[in-house]
């Protein structure tokens, strides 16, 4: 049976402690005294084993961009969906919530805390955590060749990973960021004059690098560890460059090879095991492929062909798992008196086991969590994207409350006893109109059971102790999918609409998809890259970084001159340096963040239970965030970039065109 990669990850951070000291710790800010050289170190990689150990904390870095694990409040992903047309803050008792992100994102904004509850957001922990994992990616070709008694293979290996995880992350960085210092190697000296890449330059060298990976890099089935960076992975990674490139038909090439010679299948069938959920008198499940496929426990097993690559994390040494409390960041704040029925009671109660009152069949706490709300799904996630050919699609088992996948307020019933409603549906007006909700962003709307759900069996099982009559009511530790084969499919639907928008095969390979989930409207015409931005909504919601895939898409359609589903075509040279809140010009990203979002509707949004009035405003600059001002004033001796639309932007500034010229100039540290 094969090992999973923590057990790995753990024993590495024990085997090199001071080496894994090394590679985390920071002064004041965690590039303030050095910038982006991050760190002197005082020993090098002289064994197989530390090389080993490095690679399992890059593996481990990657969980942390959904899971964290520092707080039960916020998840870093939370940042990619709430700057996408998929998601809003909804914190509303936050009297700094990022909901004006034209006036409130600044230069020198959310620089002191890697998740930032008062704004609800964690860009500063996107810009340290990444270079963090660059730097941790970095050590592996710096240092190799001090370990004498690798073979040329293995070495090769070795250094594909970390091309990986380098790659990985700067594919984050310039599609969050834009323009960005570009580091390959370890520095011997703290270097304060660095200077920006151009994006398109940094893409060069990482599909340069990427290439190498996927020539080196074995396949799963030829590892004896599940959780490690893989050919698929490395594969899969690639035909984004390549998208991001404009290389279009390397792209398809690439994604031909993953679905039809790798040995990978959509999963059509039950599989694994079967969860029921928890509370099946409260909130039942009906079996299905979705649910399984989501389930944690089903993601990295053999039976799973659909995983390309997966992140560990469940089942192990607790040192080595992050909790993943998504049942208490992104479920809706139910449990409070801000929700009631017609008579004016509170619809829904947390009722522990132990409780006189408690009613398995009304067990909503354990059910859906003891959720606050952080971020919400928009209007256009819970309903609109369901819709297709005009119709909204009442088979798709990814929008199921038939079969459990899926929850709406009203699909839950007051549990309240006092109630003269007691056991009837939850109800967002009353009879003569009154709205029964004060608080409609953050206690009414309709969530992704199957993705949010958790299990933990330890807890659940602890009946005799709080957590145990309270059950799983904020999320636990379980795997997650880095990629899988469905992203594959709408991958190459892209790079073909980019090659040729009308080929009649771009809708096979959407179509393949819904016909998985036993939609009943499939794509029948032409298929738009609208449609299948939708479709990866429906599909990938919560696996990919969806700021950063609206970006990518961004650039390609300026690149390809294609336009996109309202007709809108896009300037390579202008579509990401525009300024406004209008309708007109702006990016992709934009557009999909105003039309299908919640973001720049003309309304302020009066709520009783909020500290302050909301306005979800978007403007076209923030397509990138600001470069952050603490790192601009660390780099004394040089000047970054700075994108536009914020404060110190200047077009002047010099930025390498090519990478070669960057790498080169690392070692210059006058």
């Amino acid at each position: 049976m094969k090992r999973f990669i923590q057990k790995q990850i753990f024993n590495g951070l024990v085997m090199v402690a001071g080496t894994s000291m090394l590679l985390s710790s920071c002064k004041e800010s965690f590039l303030e005294a050095d910038p982006l050289s991050f760190y002197e170190p005082t020993t090098t990689f002289s064994t197989e084993a530390g090389l080993q150990s490095v690679l399992a904390i890059a593996d481990r870095q990657l969980k942390r961009y959904w899971t964290d694990g520092s707080h039960n409040e916020m998840l870093p992903l939370m940042s990619e969906y709430t700057f996408s047309d998929l998601m809003v803050p909804g914190a509303t008792d936050k009297t700094d919530l990022l909901d004006n992100v034209d006036q409130k994102l600044t230069y020198n904004s959310d620089q002191s805390t890697l998740l930032n509850l008062g704004r609800t957001n964690s860009l500063w922990f996107f810009w340290n955590q990444t270079y963090e994992g660059i730097r941790n990616a970095n050590t592996i070709p710096t240092f190799i060749d001090n370990v004498t008694s690798l073979d040329e293979k293995t070495k090769n290996e070795y250094i594909g990973r970390a091309y990986f995880h380098h790659a990985f992350r700067y594919y984050l960085l310039v599609f969050q960021y834009g323009d960005v210092p570009l580091m390959t190697k370890v520095l011997d000296v703290p270097k304060l004059n660095f200077r920006s890449t151009k994006r398109d330059a940094i893409l060069d060298l990482l599909i340069k690098n990427m290439e190498f990976a996927v020539e080196w890099v074995p396949e799963q089935s030829d590892i004896s560890l599940i959780g490690l960076v893989n050919k698929g992975a490395c594969r899969m990674l690639l035909s984004k460059l390549y998208l991001a490139r404009g290389e279009y038909e390397k792209a398809k090439n690439l994604l031909d090879v993953i679905i039809n010679q790798s040995g990978y299948e959509l999963m059509r069938e039950n599989f694994g095991t079967f969860w029921d959920g928890g509370v099946p008198e409260t909130w039942s499940i009906t079996r299905n492929v979705i649910w399984d496929l989501h389930r944690p426990e089903n993601m990295l097993i053999s039976a799973n062909k659909e995983v390309i690559m997966g992140m560990p994390n469940r089942g192990v040494a607790k040192e080595s798992l992050l909790q993943y409390p998504t049942m208490r960041c992104l479920y809706p704040f139910y449990f409070n008196n801000g929700l009631t029925m017609p008579d004016g009671k509170q619809a829904l109660l947390n009722i522990y086991r132990n409780n006189k009152d408690y009613n398995p069949k009304y067990d909503y706490m354990r059910a859906m969590g003891r959720g606050i709300a952080t971020v919400r799904p928009t209007w256009f996630y819970q309903e609109g994207v369901w819709a297709v050919n005009g119709k909204m699609d009442k088979g798709d088992l990814r929008h199921s409350v038939e079969v459990g996948n899926w929850v709406t307020m009203e699909s839950m019933k007051c549990n309240n006893k006092d109630s003269e409603y007691f056991g009837q549906p939850l109800r967002l007006y009353s009879d003569d109109g009154r709205l029964l909700c004060n608080d409609t962003i953050r206690r009414w709307y309709a969530v992704p059971h199957y993705i949010w759900k958790m299990e933990d069996p330890v807890r659940e099982a602890n009946i005799p102790g709080s957590d145990g009559h309270r059950g799983v009511t904020d999320g636990a530790c379980g795997d997650l999918y880095l990629y899988r084969l469905a992203e594959a499919y709408l991958l190459r639907a892209e790079a073909k609409f980019y090659i040729n928008p009308d080929d009649p095969t771009i809708k096979d390979d959407v179509n393949i998809i819904r016909e998985r989930a036993h939609c009943s409207e499939l794509y029948q015409g032409k298929v738009t890259i609208g449609d299948i931005m939708d479709e990866r909504a429906r599909e990938l919601f919560w696996e990919e970084f969806r700021n950063v895939e609206l970006t990518r898409v961004s650039l390609c359609l300026a690149r390809s001159g294609r336009p996109d589903e309202w007709g809108n075509t896009y300037d390579i040279d202008t579509f990401d340096k525009q300024e406004g809140t209008d309708l007109n010009g702006g990016s992709y990203w934009y557009q999909r963040c105003i039309r299908k979002g919640m973001y720049n509707k003309g309304v302020t949004i009066t709520i009783s239970a909020a500290k302050s009035e909301l306005n979800f405003i978007m403007n076209k600059h923030n397509i990138y965030w600001p470069i952050p001002e603490k790192e601009i004033k660390a780099n004394r001796k040089g000047q970054l970039w700075q994108n536009f639309g914020y404060t110190g932007y200047d077009a002047n500034t010099l930025v390498w065109d090519n990478w070669q010229d960057a790498v080169e100039d690392e070692s210059k540290v006058d």
